[in-house]
This record gives C-alpha cells, sequence and structure tokens, in this order.
C-alpha cells in the first residue's frame, strides 16, 4: 500500500471521491451506497472534530486537507501536518482514512489508517541500531494511549540519508527519519478510535521533531485528558536543525 498516488477531488465537508463502480460494496450488492456513505461521513466527523482539537491547542503543529489517493479505497480522506520547532520546520506528516464497505482480507475492520512521518534527525541518532524499534514504538505507545482497539498493525521506519553530488556537491550530507505505518480502529468504538487516530499520529509527529506531546500550560487531549495523563513520549531526542522558517 503506497501513501501516494493518483489524488481524488475532495467533495466539500471532506468526503473524498469515491473508486468507480466495481470496486465498492455498493457495486456488488453488500449494503447500500447510502449506509456506507453515512458511515463514512461520521467517521470523517470524528477525524475532523479530533483535527480541531488538536489545532486548537498546538501552535506547532499545522494540519490541511491533502488529496486522497482514489484506488486505495472506495472512500478516502486524507491530511497533511508541519510540525514547528524555534520557528522552523522540523517534521512533516500525512494521513489517510480509508473505508471499504465489502471489507479486504488483510483488515479487521472496514476502515483503514494508513500515516507517514518524515523528520530530519542528527547523524548519531540516524546511525543509532535502535532508531527502528524506538520509532516504531513511537506510535505504538501513542496508539495505546489513544486509540488502544487498534488491529493488524504493520508498518516500516526507514533512516534517509542525502548527499549532494555535482552543483550541489557543496550541500553537507543530511540524515532523515521516516515512518510508514498503518492499522485498523475497532468498530465497536469507531468514533473514539477514529478521533484517537489523529492524537497518536500528532504525538508520533511530535516525537520524531523533537516536539513535547502535551504543550505546556495546554488541556490534555483525547484518553490522556480522560484519564489525567502527564506528558507522553516527550520528543526531545536531539532532531535535526534544519528545515524551511515558518511564514
Amino acid at each position: 500500500m503506497r501513501l501516494a498516488d493518483t489524488p481524488a477531488a475532495v467533495r466539500a465537508g471532506g468526503d473524498a471521491e469515491a473508486v468507480p463502480a466495481g470496486q465498492g460494496a455498493a457495486a456488488d450488492g453488500v449494503g447500500s451506497a447510502a449506509t456506507d456513505s453515512a458511515a463514512f461521513a461520521a467517521a470523517v466527523a470524528a477525524l475532523e472534530a479530533a483535527r480541531d482539537a488538536v489545532t486548537e491547542v498546538r501552535d506547532d503543529l499545522e494540519i490541511e486537507d491533502w488529496p486522497a489517493p482514489k484506488r486505495l479505497a472506495p472512500y478516502a480522506i486524507a491530511f497533511e501536518a508541519t510540525a514547528y520547532r524555534d520557528g522552523q520546520e522540523a517534521g512533516s506528516a500525512k494521513l489517510m482514512l480509508l473505508h471499504d464497505p465489502a471489507g479486504h482480507e488483510s483488515w479487521t475492520s472496514t476502515f483503514r489508517v494508513v500515516v507517514q512521518v518524515h523528520a530530519d534527525v542528527e547523524e548519531e541518532m540516524a546511525a543509532d541500531p535502535m532508531l527502528g524499534e524506538v520509532g516504531w514504538s513511537w506510535l505504538t505507545d501513542a496508539l495505546d494511549l489513544h486509540a488502544p482497539g487498534y488491529g493488524a498493525p504493520s508498518g516500516t521506519v526507514t533512516r534517509v540519508i542525502t548527499e549532494g553530488y555535482g552543483g550541489k556537491a557543496d550541500e553537507p550530507p543530511s540524515t532523515a527519519f521516516e515512518l510508514r505505518g498503518s492499522w485498523c480502529p475497532d468498530g465497536e468504538q469507531l468514533d473514539d478510535e477514529i478521533g484517537g487516530a489523529i492524537f497518536a499520529w500528532c504525538d508520533l509527529l511530535a516525537a520524531a521533531a523533537g516536539l513535547p506531546a502535551q504543550p505546556p500550560g495546554t488541556r490534555m487531549l483525547g484518553r490522556r485528558g480522560q484519564h489525567g495523563a502527564g506528558q507522553h513520549g516527550a520528543g526531545q531526542h536531539g532532531a535535526g536543525q534544519r528545515g524551511r522558517r515558518r511564514q
């Protein structure tokens, strides 16, 4: 499953364009198009409510709509986020929510969340053999906190080394961390699990970008707020200082 694919036009209200007939449940006679659309609309509402809750309390994260790939599922919506530290870009991320009413062989529900996070890191951290395990734990710890009913998790952690040649030979090498992951939210508590997916995604981006999961002086979100937990997985881990300055 690739995060980048042919973009789909996003309808007003956040609903992404459905895949052409023949690939969705309605085309196969499973359920009805109206029921499927209503289920997806409710999931989108939960996703957007969680997004708004994050942007209300965090000024170091910007979340915007992103064209959702249309070949992965009959229904899809996507967001992209940028993390800033000291006024400079410190990391970026994408999140997609997929819905296939007919289900999928490897899914445990009719919904699937797909995320990608990228952040510059110091060379020493990129060389740490534990980076993959630690990076994956940032995601699973955040899911355990915010969306504990998640199922069928899958993903990769990649070290990225960029070197310049020719006209860019004078540019210093850069090192980065990239995580791609996906999971199915619990269908029994779908609204909470989908909202929790946004909170977990933002926690993951914050950790990768070297930001605190809970900004000082702000109210706690999701299950962290419900249970009164303290800061979770604070991310001051020596992430790189490179990146564009915030406008």
